[in-house]
């Protein structure tokens, strides 16, 4: 594993304890700062446009009818960084074979 993979592999993980313990506490302000700037740059950094684009219309977009409407985008969000956690995870272990999805 390179220098850069493992940079992003253990900034992915600090980013989702970060958003782990803010949705567990509810914590609504801090769930959307790390999803706009924290997700949203590791994203970008990480060649995944797509979780970028979300991460900014998580915010950007209109609001949100509801508190649980939000958590539930937010928990979207945040399986989807699981899942590719677990692809870098897969890469790390088997280097010869296909990239991550």
């Amino acid at each position: 594993m390179n220098a850069f993979s493992l940079s992003l592999q253990t900034g992915l993980e600090d980013i989702l304890g970060d958003l782990w313990f803010a949705r567990k506490s509810e914590d609504l302000g801090r769930l959307a700062l790390l999803a706009y700037c924290e997700v949203r740059r590791w994203a970008r950094d990480a060649g995944e446009p797509e979780l970028a684009r979300r991460s900014y219309e998580l915010i950007s977009s209109c609001p949100h009818a509801s508190r649980d409407e939000f958590l539930t985008v937010v928990d979207g969000l945040i399986t989807d960084l699981e899942q590719v956690r677990a692809n870098l995870a897969r890469a790390a272990a088997d280097p010869g074979g296909p990239p991550p999805v």
